[in-house]
């Protein structure tokens, strides 16, 4: 996904895409448009850092590593003097960096034959640019937990793949979070700086290869800014600026190098970036001039493009999400549930399997049954899911239902075990078009149930497991709308196909 009319490019700090509008704001097409009243005395600002944890623990990182991210660049971008336009259309890329982190987790599994949590969080304090850093890097990473044998398969692998794989890799990445921030209505500068993250000064970076100059400025802050965050809180400050100066010229640009040194001694600045919650400083770098209320439309946005992120992780759940949240809201509605508590549901449906993003592909693209100790993970999902989505104050009540997805009236479901006595209906719809989709769906370990034997699953446990009325609505849902019936045939993404 190329960028239209950036062929060649070359932009410096006071010429920046000038002309381009800031954050839409216009209410038309797929803009984060005009909404109701919910959630004005929040920001969007707010509402992304709080689920820029869940790409966190995708890469591999602890939690708060965008958010850092953001204050490191927006720092930089206050001593290079960036304009205020330019700064809001930063503030969003640091934030949304890793908006396409999920799309290659797959390939990357399947590549390296490793988590590919670990296998991500290795490449940050790697210089996998240089011949020697590249080995060890694949040293270290390919069939992590393997025989030696393993190892052996698995370099020769990559070595039959060669660098178009790496390249692949973070093309895939790039264009899926360029193409997200573009449906979330961000102007191309912020949607230009994603797609170019992983480009360097020296032309060796990827997906393209541009160098210097051609890369864009903003692109530019992002790739030193998170390369910082990291080393700064893996070793110290000053590793941190070594390493920059190291790749000075090669992976960064020399002013952004040399604007790094020059806030070195800026102790309170560093002080906040150490925070236990960085999220509390972010107030103090978003131009407010060009902050954006969190309305209902915009949260609804904001939640159908993280369901994009969620279902992207695996090829076996392409759409996943997307499909719940259809089948949860037509069953909700022959429910008798209103228009409110269905927005809630929809939302709820669109983000519960958010703490996906932090399980191994490894597990989740399994072939073979589950050990108890890799059930163990995905049965903590739920949970993971509830805890990001708390953190969001008008998604309080989505946290709840999305948390208890898989919890069964009988108490036998997980992650708490709870009954029908702590189950609402909008937890008991979501439990049940959850089920009918996975159900009707392709996975690595079967091949998908038929419309009408998913409905007798579903209909042997009406009244125990789940709830009676809810899957006689669900089979009148599905009756009336053939598109609702079935699920996903077969696996679909950038990596399906190269699965082990």
């Amino acid at each position: 996904m190329g960028d239209a009319g950036d062929s060649g490019e070359r932009s410096s700090w006071k010429d920046v895409d000038t002309t381009l509008a800031p954050f839409a704001d216009d209410g038309g097409g797929s803009t984060l448009g005009e909404g109701g009243s919910e959630g004005d005395e929040i920001r969007v600002s707010e509402v992304l850092a709080s689920l820029s944890f869940a790409l966190d623990v995708t890469e591999g990182q602890p939690e708060g590593h965008a958010v850092r991210n953001a204050l490191i660049g927006m720092r930089l971008a206050e001593e290079v003097d960036l304009s205020g336009q330019q700064s809001s259309a930063l503030f969003y890329a640091l934030l949304l960096k890793d908006l396409g982190c999920s799309s290659n987790a797959a390939k990357m599994c399947y590549l390296f034959g490793s988590d590919d949590r670990a296998v991500k969080r290795d490449v940050k304090t790697r210089d996998w640019s240089s011949l020697t850093g590249a080995i060890s890097y694949v040293a270290k990473n390919v069939a992590r937990d393997g025989t030696v044998p393993e190892k052996i398969a698995g370099f020769v692998k990559l070595g039959l793949e060669g660098p178009e794989a790496a390249r692949d890799l973070v093309r895939i990445r790039c264009e899926q979070g360029a193409g997200i921030a573009r449906i979330l209505g961000f102007p191309e500068p912020t949607c230009r700086a994603i797609h170019q993250l992983d480009e360097h000064w020296n032309g060796d970076g990827h997906p393209e290869g541009r160098q210097g100059e051609e890369i864009s400025p903003l692109a530019r802050i992002l790739g030193l800014s998170q390369t910082v965050e990291v080393f700064l809180r893996e070793f110290d400050l000053r590793t941190a600026c070594e390493m920059a100066e190291d790749r000075r010229r090669t992976w960064f640009d020399p002013d952004l190098v040399d604007a790094l040194h020059s806030i070195r001694d800026d102790r309170e600045f560093w002080a906040t970036v150490a925070v236990r919650d960085p999220r509390s400083q972010l107030g103090r770098w978003e131009p407010d001039d060009r902050a954006v209320p969190a309305t209902g439309d915009r949260l609804d946005l904001i939640s159908r493009a993280f369901a994009r992120v969620v279902d992207a992780k695996s090829p076996w759940t392409y759409r996943h999400s997307e499909r719940v949240g259809e089948l949860a809201t037509e069953t909700g509605r022959r429910l008798g549930i209103g228009e409110e508590g269905l927005r809630k549901i929809h939302r709820a449906a669109l983000l519960h399997d958010i703490g996906k993003l932090g399980v191994s592909n490894m597990i989740l693209d399994k072939e073979g049954e589950l050990t108890d100790e890799e059930y163990a993970e995905i049965k903590r999902h739920p949970r993971t899911s509830q805890r990001i989505l708390r953190r969001v104050s008008p998604f309080r009540e989505v946290a709840e239902i999305a948390g208890r997805h898989h919890e069964r009236l009988d108490g036998t479901g997980y992650h708490r075990g709870l009954d029908a006595d702590s189950l609402s209906l909008a937890s008991r719809t979501l439990a049940v078009a959850d089920v009918y989709e996975a159900l009707t769906a392709d996975r690595p370990y079967r091949d998908p149930f038929s419309p009408g034997e998913a409905m007798e699953i579903l209909r042997d446990d009406a009244g125990t497991a789940l709830d009676a009325d809810a899957v006689s609505a669900l089979e009148e849902a599905v009756a009336d709308a053939s598109h609702l019936a079935r699920g996903q045939q077969g696996p679909q993404s950038p990596a399906a196909g190269n699965r082990g």
